[in-house]
């Protein structure tokens, strides 16, 4: 039974991780459709699963509308923005959709930064499971962002 918790524990840290790392770049997404709530609902969702308010079915159902919105974005960053949402509510599913939430992020915002922020935002206890799942590869520029 311990082990049971220590899994789903992680598992929601993970959720909560992947939501945050979509929400940092959702303004991405709705400056180019404003009028799109289906990303901010997929957070909305994810972070309403961790609380235990929405069946893991339901969390799963907005990752779809998210990755729908993400097909009709109209732009490369517009797109990966509405993916890191997708995938953040996914995590209730299956918690290695995180690592892909954070992956999309990183794309979406385009630089070292905000890979840096996630990395240092990732509790301890997960990292090492993560940081293998993370690409390394993400085409960013450098910047100075203060965020």
């Amino acid at each position: 039974m311990a082990t049971e918790e220590a899994t789903l524990n992680g598992h929601k840290l993970l959720a909560v991780w992947a939501c945050e790392c979509a929400e940092r770049v959702l303004a991405v997404f709705e400056q180019v459709r404003p009028d799109d709530d289906r990303p901010r609902r997929a957070i909305e969702a994810g972070r309403a699963w961790v609380r235990g308010d929405l069946p893991m079915v339901e969390a799963r159902m907005a990752a779809f509308a998210a990755h729908a919105a993400a097909r009709e974005a109209g732009s490369a960053t517009g797109t990966a923005a509405a993916r890191a949402a997708g995938h953040a509510a996914a995590t209730a599913h299956v918690a290695s959709h995180a690592r892909h939430a954070a992956n999309y992020a990183a794309g979406a915002a385009g630089d070292v930064a905000e890979r840096e922020w996630q990395l240092e935002r990732l509790p301890a206890s997960l990292r090492a499971v993560v940081v293998r799942g993370v690409s390394a590869g993400v085409k960013t520029r450098r910047t100075t962002r203060g965020t």
